[in-house]
Protein backbone atom coordinates (compact mmCIF):
# COMPACT_ATOMS: atom_id res chain seq x y z
CA UNK A 1 0.00 0.00 0.00
CA UNK A 2 1.06 3.18 -0.93
CA UNK A 3 0.08 6.54 0.29
CA UNK A 4 -1.60 8.90 -2.43
CA UNK A 5 -0.37 12.70 -2.40
CA UNK A 6 -3.91 13.59 -1.77
CA UNK A 7 -3.84 11.15 1.96
CA UNK A 8 -0.25 12.40 2.80
CA UNK A 9 -1.71 16.14 2.51
CA UNK A 10 -4.61 15.57 4.94
CA UNK A 11 -2.45 14.19 7.33
CA UNK A 12 -0.25 16.59 7.49
CA UNK A 13 -3.17 19.06 7.39
CA UNK A 14 -5.23 17.76 10.30
CA UNK A 15 -1.69 16.79 12.32
CA UNK A 16 -2.08 19.88 14.57
CA UNK A 17 -5.78 19.90 15.07
CA UNK A 18 -5.64 16.21 15.99
CA UNK A 19 -3.08 17.04 18.60
CA UNK A 20 -4.88 20.03 20.08
CA UNK A 21 -7.38 17.95 20.40
CA UNK A 22 -5.98 15.09 22.21
CA UNK A 23 -7.87 12.53 19.60
CA UNK A 24 -8.53 11.80 15.87
CA UNK A 25 -10.28 14.47 14.07
CA UNK A 26 -13.47 13.54 11.80
CA UNK A 27 -11.62 13.95 8.48
CA UNK A 28 -9.09 11.55 10.10
CA UNK A 29 -11.74 8.83 10.73
CA UNK A 30 -13.34 9.40 7.62
CA UNK A 31 -9.89 8.47 5.71
CA UNK A 32 -9.03 5.86 7.92
CA UNK A 33 -12.43 4.21 7.30
CA UNK A 34 -13.05 4.93 3.95
CA UNK A 35 -9.28 3.18 3.48
CA UNK A 36 -10.16 0.33 5.89
CA UNK A 37 -7.35 1.13 7.44
CA UNK A 38 -8.02 -0.41 10.86
CA UNK A 39 -9.11 -3.23 8.95
CA UNK A 40 -5.41 -4.37 7.47
CA UNK A 41 -4.73 -7.33 9.43
CA UNK A 42 -8.99 -8.28 8.76
CA UNK A 43 -9.86 -11.34 6.51
CA UNK A 44 -10.86 -9.87 2.81
CA UNK A 45 -13.26 -12.38 3.96
CA UNK A 46 -14.96 -9.79 6.78
CA UNK A 47 -14.13 -6.74 4.62
CA UNK A 48 -10.62 -6.11 5.55
CA UNK A 49 -7.47 -5.80 3.70
CA UNK A 50 -6.11 -8.82 4.82
CA UNK A 51 -2.79 -7.56 4.04
CA UNK A 52 0.31 -10.01 4.33
CA UNK A 53 2.63 -9.04 7.43
CA UNK A 54 5.65 -7.57 5.62
CA UNK A 55 2.97 -5.45 3.49
CA UNK A 56 1.68 -3.85 6.42
CA UNK A 57 4.31 -3.56 8.56
CA UNK A 58 5.39 -1.05 4.88
CA UNK A 59 2.57 0.73 5.60
CA UNK A 60 2.72 1.50 9.19
CA UNK A 61 5.83 2.53 8.62
CA UNK A 62 5.04 5.20 5.60
CA UNK A 63 2.25 6.11 8.01
CA UNK A 64 4.49 6.80 10.81
CA UNK A 65 7.11 8.89 8.99
CA UNK A 66 4.08 11.58 8.07
CA UNK A 67 2.56 11.37 11.24
CA UNK A 68 3.33 9.41 14.05
CA UNK A 69 0.44 9.86 15.63
CA UNK A 70 -2.22 8.75 13.48
CA UNK A 71 0.20 5.80 12.99
CA UNK A 72 0.77 5.12 16.39
CA UNK A 73 -3.31 4.71 16.69
CA UNK A 74 -3.88 2.58 13.82
CA UNK A 75 -1.11 0.14 14.37
CA UNK A 76 -2.85 -0.35 18.13
CA UNK A 77 -6.29 -0.66 16.41
CA UNK A 78 -5.71 -2.79 13.96
CA UNK A 79 -3.71 -4.94 15.86
CA UNK A 80 -6.74 -4.83 18.17
CA UNK A 81 -9.15 -5.99 15.30
CA UNK A 82 -6.95 -8.74 14.28
CA UNK A 83 -8.25 -10.62 17.70
CA UNK A 84 -11.26 -11.39 15.11
CA UNK A 85 -9.20 -14.32 13.45
CA UNK A 86 -9.56 -15.74 17.71
CA UNK A 87 -12.85 -15.21 19.07
CA UNK A 88 -16.12 -17.21 17.89
CA UNK A 89 -16.58 -16.90 13.49
CA UNK A 90 -20.14 -16.37 13.69
CA UNK A 91 -19.65 -13.55 16.34
CA UNK A 92 -16.98 -11.77 14.33
CA UNK A 93 -18.95 -11.76 11.51
CA UNK A 94 -21.90 -9.75 12.95
CA UNK A 95 -19.47 -7.57 14.35
CA UNK A 96 -17.41 -6.95 11.34
CA UNK A 97 -20.77 -6.31 9.47
CA UNK A 98 -19.87 -2.32 10.61
CA UNK A 99 -17.95 -0.36 8.31
CA UNK A 100 -16.66 1.65 11.66
CA UNK A 101 -16.07 -1.45 13.96
CA UNK A 102 -12.68 -0.67 16.04
CA UNK A 103 -11.22 -2.81 18.83
CA UNK A 104 -8.85 -1.66 21.00
CA UNK A 105 -8.01 -2.08 24.62
CA UNK A 106 -5.22 -3.13 27.21
CA UNK A 107 -2.50 -6.14 27.37
CA UNK A 108 -2.46 -5.77 31.27
CA UNK A 109 -4.29 -8.83 33.03
CA UNK A 110 -5.62 -5.89 35.72
CA UNK A 111 -9.06 -7.27 35.52
CA UNK A 112 -10.54 -10.19 37.36
CA UNK A 113 -13.11 -12.89 35.55
CA UNK A 114 -15.35 -14.88 38.02
CA UNK A 115 -16.63 -18.15 36.56
CA UNK A 116 -20.40 -18.19 36.54
CA UNK A 117 -23.53 -20.36 34.46
CA UNK A 118 -22.40 -19.73 31.06
CA UNK A 119 -20.11 -16.80 30.97
CA UNK A 120 -18.36 -14.73 33.28
CA UNK A 121 -18.71 -11.87 35.62
CA UNK A 122 -16.22 -8.99 34.80
CA UNK A 123 -14.52 -6.48 37.18
CA UNK A 124 -11.46 -4.51 36.30
CA UNK A 125 -9.55 -1.47 35.53
CA UNK A 126 -7.39 -0.98 32.42
CA UNK A 127 -4.71 1.38 31.50
CA UNK A 128 -4.00 2.67 27.84
CA UNK A 129 -6.91 1.77 25.36
CA UNK A 130 -5.51 3.34 22.48
CA UNK A 131 -7.70 5.53 20.21
CA UNK A 132 -10.38 5.12 23.30
CA UNK A 133 -12.80 7.75 21.68
CA UNK A 134 -13.99 6.01 18.86
CA UNK A 135 -13.94 2.42 20.00
CA UNK A 136 -16.52 0.01 18.97
CA UNK A 137 -15.53 -2.75 21.86
CA UNK A 138 -13.12 -2.58 24.22
CA UNK A 139 -10.42 -5.70 24.61
CA UNK A 140 -8.88 -6.34 28.25
CA UNK A 141 -6.98 -9.56 29.85
CA UNK A 142 -8.54 -10.80 33.37
CA UNK A 143 -7.34 -13.67 35.93
CA UNK A 144 -9.62 -15.92 35.77
CA UNK A 145 -11.18 -16.55 39.71
CA UNK A 146 -14.06 -19.03 40.88
CA UNK A 147 -15.18 -18.39 44.40
CA UNK A 148 -13.27 -15.56 44.72
CA UNK A 149 -9.88 -17.29 44.13
CA UNK A 150 -7.12 -17.05 40.76
CA UNK A 151 -7.76 -20.75 38.56
CA UNK A 152 -4.67 -21.95 38.06
CA UNK A 153 -3.08 -24.13 35.22
CA UNK A 154 -1.44 -27.41 35.63
CA UNK A 155 2.09 -25.65 36.22
CA UNK A 156 1.11 -24.12 39.23
CA UNK A 157 0.19 -20.19 37.34
CA UNK A 158 -2.69 -18.35 37.24
CA UNK A 159 -5.08 -18.64 33.81
CA UNK A 160 -5.73 -15.35 32.01
CA UNK A 161 -8.31 -15.31 29.32
CA UNK A 162 -8.77 -11.85 27.08
CA UNK A 163 -12.66 -10.67 26.79
CA UNK A 164 -13.93 -8.29 24.65
CA UNK A 165 -17.07 -5.53 25.73
CA UNK A 166 -19.37 -3.37 23.55
CA UNK A 167 -18.52 -0.14 24.88
CA UNK A 168 -21.68 0.80 26.19
CA UNK A 169 -20.74 -1.34 28.38
CA UNK A 170 -17.36 -0.16 29.58
CA UNK A 171 -16.39 3.46 31.63
CA UNK A 172 -14.09 5.51 29.91
CA UNK A 173 -11.55 7.57 32.54
CA UNK A 174 -10.12 10.53 29.82
CA UNK A 175 -6.88 10.42 31.48
CA UNK A 176 -4.46 10.68 28.51
CA UNK A 177 -2.70 13.57 29.00
CA UNK A 178 1.04 12.96 27.08
CA UNK A 179 3.57 15.05 25.89
CA UNK A 180 3.62 13.35 22.78
CA UNK A 181 1.30 10.84 20.74
CA UNK A 182 -1.76 13.18 22.09
CA UNK A 183 -4.03 11.82 19.13
CA UNK A 184 -4.36 8.15 20.16
CA UNK A 185 -6.17 8.96 23.39
CA UNK A 186 -5.10 6.19 25.16
CA UNK A 187 -7.43 6.28 28.16
CA UNK A 188 -8.04 4.29 31.04
CA UNK A 189 -11.29 2.11 31.11
CA UNK A 190 -12.70 0.11 33.97
CA UNK A 191 -15.98 -2.61 33.90
CA UNK A 192 -17.96 -3.55 36.97
CA UNK A 193 -19.50 -6.06 37.83
CA UNK A 194 -20.80 -7.09 34.31
CA UNK A 195 -21.69 -10.51 32.58
CA UNK A 196 -20.16 -11.58 29.61
CA UNK A 197 -21.02 -14.94 27.97
CA UNK A 198 -18.25 -17.74 27.30
CA UNK A 199 -18.30 -16.67 23.50
CA UNK A 200 -17.02 -13.37 24.77
CA UNK A 201 -13.84 -14.85 26.33
CA UNK A 202 -10.99 -15.56 23.48
CA UNK A 203 -7.27 -16.70 23.58
CA UNK A 204 -4.74 -14.86 21.51
CA UNK A 205 -2.69 -18.27 20.60
CA UNK A 206 -1.84 -19.36 17.09
CA UNK A 207 -3.14 -22.93 18.09
CA UNK A 208 -6.45 -21.37 19.07
CA UNK A 209 -7.38 -19.47 15.97
CA UNK A 210 -10.86 -19.59 14.51
CA UNK A 211 -10.20 -17.98 10.98
CA UNK A 212 -7.54 -20.04 8.56
CA UNK A 213 -5.26 -17.08 7.65
CA UNK A 214 -1.91 -17.66 7.96
CA UNK A 215 -1.50 -14.27 9.63
CA UNK A 216 -3.97 -15.70 12.48
CA UNK A 217 -0.60 -18.37 12.54
CA UNK A 218 2.33 -16.08 13.53
CA UNK A 219 2.44 -15.77 16.99
CA UNK A 220 1.30 -12.38 18.61
CA UNK A 221 4.39 -11.39 20.61
CA UNK A 222 6.62 -11.39 17.57
CA UNK A 223 3.57 -9.74 15.54
CA UNK A 224 3.34 -6.85 18.25
CA UNK A 225 7.51 -6.25 17.73
CA UNK A 226 7.57 -5.93 14.83
CA UNK A 227 4.32 -3.97 14.29
CA UNK A 228 5.13 -1.16 16.77
CA UNK A 229 8.96 -1.54 15.50
CA UNK A 230 7.62 -0.49 12.07
CA UNK A 231 6.04 2.77 13.80
CA UNK A 232 10.01 3.32 15.04
CA UNK A 233 11.39 3.08 11.82
CA UNK A 234 9.30 5.35 10.13
CA UNK A 235 9.28 8.36 12.75
CA UNK A 236 12.91 7.87 13.63
CA UNK A 237 13.56 7.68 9.40
CA UNK A 238 11.43 11.30 9.42
CA UNK A 239 13.19 12.69 12.29
CA UNK A 240 16.90 12.27 10.59
CA UNK A 241 15.40 13.97 7.14
CA UNK A 242 14.30 16.90 8.70
CA UNK A 243 17.66 16.88 11.26
CA UNK A 244 19.64 17.04 7.69
CA UNK A 245 16.98 19.02 6.66
CA UNK A 246 18.29 21.55 9.43
CA UNK A 247 21.82 21.30 8.77
CA UNK A 248 21.37 22.05 4.68
CA UNK A 249 20.05 25.37 5.95
CA UNK A 250 22.97 26.06 8.33
CA UNK A 251 25.25 25.07 5.89
CA UNK A 252 24.90 28.44 3.60
CA UNK A 253 26.83 29.74 6.64
CA UNK A 254 30.72 29.08 6.03
CA UNK A 255 31.96 29.46 9.56
CA UNK A 256 29.26 26.96 10.89
CA UNK A 257 30.62 24.37 8.16
CA UNK A 258 33.68 24.21 8.89
CA UNK A 259 33.64 24.66 12.98
CA UNK A 260 30.74 22.02 13.37
CA UNK A 261 28.98 21.19 10.03
CA UNK A 262 31.16 18.78 8.68
CA UNK A 263 31.53 16.70 11.85
CA UNK A 264 27.84 16.46 12.15
CA UNK A 265 27.35 15.99 8.42
CA UNK A 266 29.67 12.85 8.98
CA UNK A 267 27.89 11.52 12.32
CA UNK A 268 24.63 11.83 10.65
CA UNK A 269 25.50 10.13 7.73
CA UNK A 270 26.93 6.93 10.04
CA UNK A 271 23.61 6.99 11.74
CA UNK A 272 21.64 6.74 8.69
CA UNK A 273 24.26 3.67 7.90
CA UNK A 274 23.07 2.01 10.83
CA UNK A 275 19.24 2.78 10.26
CA UNK A 276 19.84 1.42 6.77
CA UNK A 277 21.45 -1.83 7.90
CA UNK A 278 18.96 -2.55 10.67
CA UNK A 279 16.10 -1.73 8.93
CA UNK A 280 17.70 -4.47 6.02
CA UNK A 281 18.17 -6.66 9.28
CA UNK A 282 14.30 -6.30 10.56
CA UNK A 283 12.95 -6.68 7.29
CA UNK A 284 14.93 -10.36 6.18
CA UNK A 285 13.74 -11.69 9.57
CA UNK A 286 10.28 -10.83 8.78
CA UNK A 287 10.48 -11.94 4.73
CA UNK A 288 12.12 -15.41 6.20
CA UNK A 289 9.49 -15.64 9.44
CA UNK A 290 6.37 -15.30 7.44
CA UNK A 291 8.11 -17.59 4.56
CA UNK A 292 8.55 -20.06 6.97
CA UNK A 293 4.72 -19.61 8.20
CA UNK A 294 3.53 -20.84 4.72
CA UNK A 295 5.67 -23.51 4.72
CA UNK A 296 4.93 -25.05 7.93
CA UNK A 297 8.53 -24.38 9.37
CA UNK A 298 9.44 -23.89 13.04
CA UNK A 299 10.32 -20.28 13.48
CA UNK A 300 11.62 -20.31 17.60
CA UNK A 301 14.83 -19.21 16.66
CA UNK A 302 14.15 -16.22 14.35
CA UNK A 303 11.88 -14.88 16.91
CA UNK A 304 14.05 -14.61 19.42
CA UNK A 305 16.04 -12.84 16.84
CA UNK A 306 13.15 -10.36 16.37
CA UNK A 307 12.97 -9.88 19.81
CA UNK A 308 16.64 -8.99 20.39
CA UNK A 309 17.01 -7.04 17.31
CA UNK A 310 13.92 -4.66 17.65
CA UNK A 311 14.52 -3.44 21.05
CA UNK A 312 18.31 -2.82 20.46
CA UNK A 313 16.84 -1.05 17.30
CA UNK A 314 14.52 1.07 19.30
CA UNK A 315 17.30 1.63 21.76
CA UNK A 316 19.65 2.86 19.25
CA UNK A 317 17.09 5.36 17.67
CA UNK A 318 16.32 6.44 21.28
CA UNK A 319 20.21 7.30 21.70
CA UNK A 320 20.38 8.74 18.15
CA UNK A 321 18.23 11.42 18.88
CA UNK A 322 18.84 12.31 21.84
CA UNK A 323 22.31 13.09 20.27
CA UNK A 324 21.00 15.05 17.40
CA UNK A 325 18.05 17.04 19.22
CA UNK A 326 19.98 19.42 21.17
CA UNK A 327 22.24 20.69 17.86
CA UNK A 328 18.76 21.92 15.99
CA UNK A 329 18.53 24.93 17.63
CA UNK A 330 15.75 26.71 19.13
CA UNK A 331 12.98 26.40 16.39
CA UNK A 332 13.21 22.18 17.17
CA UNK A 333 11.69 23.44 20.64
CA UNK A 334 8.72 25.23 19.14
CA UNK A 335 5.80 22.58 20.17
CA UNK A 336 4.34 23.48 16.57
CA UNK A 337 7.33 23.18 14.64
CA UNK A 338 7.53 19.31 12.94
CA UNK A 339 10.90 18.08 14.50
CA UNK A 340 9.08 18.49 18.10
CA UNK A 341 6.51 16.70 17.34
CA UNK A 342 8.18 13.93 15.84
CA UNK A 343 10.51 14.04 19.23
CA UNK A 344 7.99 13.95 21.27
CA UNK A 345 6.28 10.98 19.45
CA UNK A 346 9.14 9.27 19.22
CA UNK A 347 9.99 9.46 23.52
CA UNK A 348 6.12 9.08 24.19
CA UNK A 349 6.41 6.22 21.91
CA UNK A 350 9.68 4.79 24.11
CA UNK A 351 7.27 4.05 27.08
CA UNK A 352 5.81 1.40 25.49
CA UNK A 353 7.22 -1.47 27.72
CA UNK A 354 7.13 -4.46 24.79
CA UNK A 355 10.39 -3.08 22.77
CA UNK A 356 12.43 -1.49 26.57
CA UNK A 357 15.43 -3.22 26.88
Amino acid sequence: MILTQDQINLIKDQQQEAISLKRMTAKQLDLVFREKWFKIWVPKSLGGLGLTLLDGMKFLEELAYHDGGLAWTITLCSGANLFVGFIDPQIGKEIFQNPEVCLGGSGRASGYAERADGGYRIHGHWKYATGAPHLSHFTANCIITEDGKPVLDKNGQQVIHSFFFDRDDVLIHYDWDTFGLECTASHSFSVENHFVGNSRSFLINESESTWPDFLYQYPFIPFAELTLLSNFIGMYNRFIDLVEKYYILKSQDADWLKDKGKNLFKRLDEMQCDFNESKRQIYCLTEESWGNILLGIENVEIYEKIAVTSRNFVSAIKNNTVELFPGCGIGAAQREQEMNIVFRNIFTATQHSLLQQ
